[in-house]
C-alpha cells in the first residue's frame, strides 16, 4: 500500500538537472541501465547468472545504489521480483538468454496478471550473432533468436531487443517508462558484448525522464460523476466494494475519500484485501459470493445498488460463477472507465479523478451500514480442545491473528491459506499479499523472499502449503543469506489440499519431507535461522513466543502439522462451486 505514489516520485526530477557536457558523455548501457533502475526505486535486482549476463551483471554490481541478489532459480527470482514490486512499486530480475529467460516466464506470466511493473532483463548472444547463420547454445538449436522474444509477447506490455549501441538508449528508456505507465512487465535483452562499451548517446549520469501524467476527459468525467450520482442517490441501501486495481490505479486514497463521504458499508473483494484499512468503522469483510465473511455476502448481494471499484470477475472470484450481483443494479469502476448499471459506459475517466469528485456529490446515506450492524454476530472462538489434541488449522490462525501488527505483512500462499488468512482481521498498516489471478503454487517462497527484501520495516508472515513449498523450497537459501527475519508457517496436511476440494485423486498425495530438516540443511550453520516442529496447541504457542522473543532476527521456519482434512469451511464451499463449474458438459452444438 505504501508504495502507491513511489513511481511517480522517483521519476520526476527534483529540479532542472543540469546542462550535459560532452565530455560528460562518456557512459555505457551497463551504467545507464543501473542508473535507470535506482532512479525509478529499483534497490535490488534478484538474478541467476549465466555466461550471456555475466558482463551485465558486473555492471548492476558496480552501481553502489543496487544490490545484487542471487536465487536459485530463475522461477524464484521472478517470484521475488513480483513479491518486491508489491512492496516498493517496481521489481526487477536478471537472467541469461532462453534457459533463464524461458524458466522466469511463469513467474513474468504471474505479475502481468496482477498488474505489477517489473523488468526482466536476458543477457542476450553477441550482437555479432544476429543476422547470421550461426546456431548458439542455450537455444533450441535452430538459428533464429527469436523463441524467446516471441514467447514473452504475450506476457509483457513492451519488448526491446539491444544488440545496437546506437539505439539503446532510447530502448531501455521507452521499456522502462512503459512498464511504469501501463503497470505491467517488459523484456529487455541487452546483447552480451555491448554493456561495459561507452557510447556518446550515455551521458556520464542519465538525465530523468518524466512521466507525464494522465488527465481525465474532463467531459467525460463530468457526465460520469453526474449519472453515478444520480444512480446512487435514489438507492436505498447502496455498498461500496474494493477490487484488486485499486492498487494498479493509485486509486486507495481516492476511495478512502469517497467512503468517507458517502457512509456506505466498505466490503473488499478478495484480491482487493489489504488494499482498504480494515480498521474503518464501516468495514464488513470480504466479499467472495457463497464463501463471504459472515454477515458480508448477505449485505452486499441484497443490496439495491453496489460501486464495485477496481474489480476482476474470474471463476475464482466468482465461486464458479455463483455471484448473484445484478448488472443493473452496479456501478463498476475500472482504472480508465466507469459504467452505470446497463446504461452509459465512459471511457478516459481516471479512477482516482472519478471517486474524488463522486465524494463531492453524494449524499450520505449508511442504511445499509445500520443494517450491517443489527444483524452482525460476533465470530465464534475454536472450541475447547483435548489435552493433545492434533493441532487443528483455526486455532492456528487464531494465533496467527494474535501476532499481527501494523510492522507485519502476511503472504498468503495458493490453497487453503487463501481462505484462513482471508479471515484474518489486518491491524492499520499490516500488509497482505496473495497472488489470486493466476494462482501459481509455489510463489509464495520468491514472494516473501522479494517483499522481505523491500519491506525492511516489516516481518513478514508467510502461510504456505506443503505441496506449494515443495515447488520452490530452494530460495529459503537466498533469505537465510540475506539476513531475511520472516516466519514461515509450512502448514504439513500432506498434499495439494485444495486441489483435493476440488477434484480428488492418487495425484494430489505427496512424499512427506522433513520439511524443519530441509531447511536446517539449508542453513548449514551459516546465517541466523530457527526452525521448530509443531503437533499440538502448547507447541504453537511456545514456538511463536520464540520466533517473536528470542530468535527475532532470525529467519524462523514453523512446521505446523494438521490433519489431511481439515481444511476451513470455505474451501469447502468454494471447491464444490468450482468443481461444478469446472465440469460442465459442452453446450450442445
Amino acid at each position: 500500500m505504501e508504495a502507491a505514489n513511489h513511481i511517480g516520485s522517483t521519476v520526476r526530477p527534483s529540479s532542472t538537472p543540469a546542462p550535459v557536457h560532452p565530455a560528460a558523455c562518456n557512459g555505457t548501457l551497463g551504467r545507464h541501465l543501473s542508473r535507470r533502475l535506482v532512479e525509478i526505486g529499483v534497490r535490488d535486482v534478484f538474478s541467476v547468472p549465466g555466461d550471456f549476463n555475466l558482463t551485465l551483471l558486473d555492471h548492476l554490481i558496480a552501481e553502489p545504489e543496487l544490490n545484487l541478489v542471487g536465487c536459485c532459480n530463475e522461477l524464484n527470482a521472478g517470484y521475488a521480483a513480483d513479491g518486491y514490486a508489491r512492496a516498493k512499486g517496481v521489481g526487477a530480475c536478471a537472467v541469461t538468454f532462453t534457459v533463464g529467460g524461458l524458466s522466469v516466464i511463469n513467474a513474468i506470466a504471474g505479475a502481468y496478471s496482477e498488474n505489477l511493473p517489473v523488468i526482466c532483463i536476458v543477457g542476450g548472444p553477441n550482437s555479432n550473432d544476429y543476422g547470421t547463420n550461426r546456431i548458439l547454445h542455450h537455444t533450441i538449436g535452430l538459428p533464429d533468436f527469436t523463441q524467446e522474444l516471441q514467447c514473452f509477447q504475450t506476457v509483457t506490455c513492451a519488448q526491446v531487443v539491444v544488440n545496437n549501441l546506437d539505439d539503446a538508449h532510447e530502448l531501455i528508456d521507452t521499456a522502462i517508462s512503459t512498464a511504469l505507465k501501463e503497470s505491467k512487465p517488459v523484456y529487455i535483452s541487452i546483447s552480451c558484448n555491448l554493456p561495459g562499451i561507452p557510447h556518446p548517446t550515455f551521458a556520464r549520469d542519465p538525465v530523468p525522464f518524466f512521466l507525464a501524467p494522465k488527465v481525465s476527459n474532463q467531459l467525460g468525467l463530468e457526465a460520469a460523476v453526474e449519472a453515478t450520482a444520480a444512480f446512487l442517490n435514489k438507492a436505498v441501501k447502496p455498498v461500496i466494494v474494493a477490487g484488486p486495481k485499486l492498487r494498479v490505479a493509485k486509486a486507495q486514497q481516492a476511495f478512502l475519500e469517497l467512503a468517507e463521504a458517502c457512509g456506505y458499508p466498505i466490503a473488499v473483494m478478495p484480491s482487493g484485501k489489504g488494499l482498504v484499512p480494515e480498521h474503518h468503522p464501516h468495514f464488513i469483510g470480504t466479499y467472495w459470493g457463497a464463501v463471504s465473511t459472515s454477515f458480508c455476502g448477505e449485505i452486499v448481494e441484497s443490496a439495491d445498488a453496489y460501486v464495485f471499484v477496481g474489480p476482476i470477475f474470474n471463476d475464482y472470484s466468482s465461486v464458479g460463477y455463483s455471484l448473484l450481483i445484478k448488472k443493473e443494479k452496479s456501478v463498476i469502476v475500472q482504472p480508465n472507465r466507469v459504467t452505470i448499471g446497463n446504461g452509459p459506459s465512459l471511457g478516459w475517466v481516471f479512477m482516482a479523478d472519478f471517486l474524488s469528485a463522486l465524494a463531492k456529490k453524494l449524499k450520505k446515506n449508511t442504511t445499509a451500514v445500520e443494517n450491517y450492524r443489527r444483524i452482525f454476530v460476533p465470530p465464534g472462538v475454536p472450541l475447547k480442545r483435548e489435552k493433545d489434541e492434533l493441532l487443528r488449522v483455526n486455532v492456528l490462525f487464531k494465533h496467527i491473528q494474535a501476532m499481527l501488527s501494523g510492522d507485519t505483512a502476511i503472504i498468503a500462499e495458493t490453497g487453503d491459506s487463501w481462505f484462513n488468512c482471508q479471515k484474518l482481521h489486518l491491524p492499520e498498516n499490516c500488509g497482505y499479499e496473495f497472488q489470486m489471478q493466476y494462482g501459481s503454487i509455489g510463489w509464495s517462497v520468491g514472494a516473501t523472499l522479494g517483499y522481505a527484501q523491500a519491506a525492511k520495516d516489516k516481518r513478514v508472515i508467510s502461510c504456505i502449503g506443503d505441496g506449494s513449498f515443495q515447488v520452490t523450497a530452494q530460495d529459503i537459501s537466498t533469505m537465510i543469506r540475506c539476513g531475511q527475519k520472516s516466519i514461515i508457517f509450512l502448514i504439513n496436511n500432506g498434499g495439494y489440499t485444495i486441489e483435493v476440494e476440488i477434484h480428488d485423486g492418487p495425484y494430489n498425495v505427496i512424499k512427506n519431507w522433513n520439511y524443519t530438516g530441509l531447511v536446517d540443511a539449508i542453513h548449514n550453520g551459516e546465517g541466523k535461522c530457527w526452525t521448530a516442529k509443531v503437533r499440538t496447541e502448547d507447541d504453537l504457542t511456545e514456538a511463536i513466543s520464540k520466533a517473536t522473543g528470542a530468535e527475532k532476527d532470525s529467519l524462523c521456519f514453523i512446521e505446523v502439522f494438521v490433519h489431511k482434512d481439515d481444511t476451513s469451511k470455505e474451501l469447502l464451499e468454494w471447491g464444490s462451486r468450482v468443481s461444478a463449474a469446472n465440469s460442465r458438459p459442452p453446450n450442445p452444438q
